[in-house]
């Protein structure tokens, strides 16, 4: 009769048994795209749509894409209800955290919408 893998890990000393626990819950924090981050925070592409005043197929498009900007990025989670931070790792050092970057586009983006209305004659 074949083993399941608890009995397998079950039979593993305590030390192992602790490692292969602690990488379990580091997977468990890991997810795959936005679409999972969605479901996770159990909201339906509807409501993503609504909160970013889009239509549904866009949010699906979104979901699918593998690049992107920051700023839809950041838009499409704090429309579920969370808060995009960016970590840095580099080599022989802490994690590094950006802080305002998407921000400084969207700054720059009205600031130059701003001049413009300035500079529009009356």
């Amino acid at each position: 009769m074949g083993r399941n893998l608890t009995d397998i890990i079950a039979s593993l000393p305590a030390d192992e048994q602790a490692a292969v626990e602690a990488r379990y819950q580091e997977l468990k924090q890991e997810v795959e795209g936005l679409r999972e981050l969605r479901q996770i925070a159990g909201k339906a592409q509807a409501d993503i749509a609504t909160a970013l005043n889009i239509k549904q197929p866009s949010v699906s498009k979104i979901e699918g894409q593998a690049d992107m900007y920051l700023s839809t990025l950041r838009s499409y989670v704090e429309a579920i209800g969370g808060k995009l931070e960016l970590t840095v790792k580099l080599p022989a050092r802490p994690l590094l955290r950006l802080h305002n970057l998407g921000d400084l586009a969207a700054d720059r983006d009205a600031g130059s919408h701003t001049s413009a209305r300035r500079r529009r004659p009356a």
